[in-house]
């Protein structure tokens, strides 16, 4: 078994590495030739953690496996360790031996920006240029790098519930030589791509908020109650995701589905226009969101991927298991 461990996740993954490994499996999910295995999460009755396990199996890249973990929402007062917590284990789809462990802390930020990176590039306007960016978390920072790199944006946007997070943002924008403005929400109609990625379970963003042709990545819903925005979006909006079945049950679109704002039907996969078999934006007026639930499926195809990079550069650890 090949050990990878978290500390040399960050020498050894790229932005550009998750991205494309993020692609191509959305893309394998919609061709039916990748599937998630239903998800388990659950308050375990201590330390007010919640535990769970996300897996599946990519048929076309031969990847199979699990990622365990979630949150411990004490763990940075109280360890000075993050909150969340993972470890993604694979296994030989031949023989179902364990091939590899690996360091899922910042496996897990990085294919979450990557998949709000591949809606982006899919779903967004070419001409846009102002990001918007409602949430100034740890994630946040990860998220504004990685859309960065999909268009020539000239401005960032930023709104959070806790104003004094926002140079988090500012830190980044100033990264990539552009300038920050702290807004309301009601200044978000100025932004071409809106990104959120935040914890709660209250409606935040409106749908007043959004201009016509903007594209929105919903990035912080992936459980059930939790809620970014508000269901009047999703249905001015063309809606996409990652896993429908997720979507519709953890994700964004749970709220609207439960209130009949719009239908299962009205849900597509973002892979399908990886693939070309969904147009995606039709018009530059179009409103189109992106509701990026997280599945198994991008944590594996990302450790699979350091993996090979970890062999390559010699720094996997084997063991005899």
């Amino acid at each position: 078994m090949l050990i990878v461990p978290e500390r040399e996740i960050a020498d050894l993954m790229t932005r550009k590495a998750a991205f494309d490994a993020v692609e191509k499996v959305f893309a394998a999910m919609a061709s039916g030739e990748a599937y998630n295995f239903p998800v388990v999460r659950e308050a375990i009755g201590h330390e007010d953690a919640l535990y769970g396990f996300k897996g599946g199996f990519d048929r076309a890249g031969l990847t199979l496996g699990l990622k365990a973990g979630g949150y411990w929402p004490n763990n940075l007062d109280k360890r000075g360790i993050i909150n969340h917590q993972s470890t993604v284990f694979l296994f030989d789809p031949d023989t179902g031996k364990v091939k590899a462990m690996v360091g899922g802390n910042l496996l897990t930020a990085l294919r979450t920006a990557a998949a709000s990176s591949v809606s982006i590039k899919h779903l967004a306007r070419k001409d846009a240029k102002v990001i918007g960016m409602v949430g100034a978390g740890h994630q946040a920072k990860f998220q504004l790098r990685a859309a960065l790199e999909q268009g020539n944006f000239e401005k960032v946007i930023g709104w959070n519930f806790h104003p004094e997070m926002l140079p988090n943002l500012e830190e980044v924008a100033k990264e990539a030589g552009l300038p920050f403005e702290a807004v309301e929400l009601t200044g978000m109609t100025e932004a071409d791509v809106i990104i959120t990625i935040t914890s709660s379970f209250d409606a935040i963003l409106h749908a007043d908020h959004v201009a016509p042709g903007t594209h929105v990545a919903c990035m912080g819903t992936d459980t059930k109650g939790k809620q970014e925005v508000e269901t009047a979006l999703l249905a001015r909006a063309r809606v996409f995701t990652d896993e429908v079945a997720q979507s519709v049950s953890i994700g964004e679109a749970q709220h609207a589905i439960q209130d009949k704002t719009i239908k299962i039907e009205d849900v597509a996969q973002l892979g399908a226009v990886i693939n070309g078999t969904n147009p995606g934006r039709t018009s530059d007026d179009e409103i189109t969101l992106f509701d990026g639930t997280g599945v198994g499926l991008q944590d594996l195809a990302v450790a699979a991927a350091v993996v090979d990079l970890a062999v390559e550069k010699g720094v996997a650890i084997e063991v005899d298991f």
